[in-house]
């Protein structure tokens, strides 16, 4: 195989992992995240805060890692995906919320409106 070659099949599968590793990540993820009961889609789902005092947003799905926002109880915030994190008062859920700033919130303080999130 001439260098050529070679070099080239190797861009092409930088390229080819570099999309991969895109796709993975929320901000460069398409529109086509949930499906509406219609068959239309959705990119974010919603939920909204029934914590009393409101809700700190964190950095990590665990109770103890920086707080980075905080949602007001009440308020409807966009919900990315979900995923297992530290358990409160027995939930295990925690929902990447992507309302301006990409934040956890345990999903024991979050009531779903409408299905429930995917899965990151």
């Amino acid at each position: 195989m001439s260098l050529r070659t070679a070099l080239t099949r190797l861009c092409i599968a930088a390229a080819g992992g570099a999309l991969v590793v895109g796709a993975a990540s929320p901000a460069l993820a398409g529109d086509d995240w949930g499906h509406h009961p219609d068959g239309g889609h959705q990119k974010y789902h919603k939920g909204r805060v029934n914590a009393p005092g409101g809700l700190n947003l964190r950095d990590k799905p665990t109770r103890g890692s920086a707080v980075i926002g905080f949602a007001e109880h009440g308020e409807v915030v966009s919900i990315f995906c979900k995923t297992p994190g530290e358990k409160i008062k027995g939930n295990h859920v925690w929902y990447l919320l992507a309302d301006g700033t990409w934040a956890w919130g345990s999903a024991h303080y979050i009531d779903n409106i409408g299905a429930s999130p995917r899965w990151c």
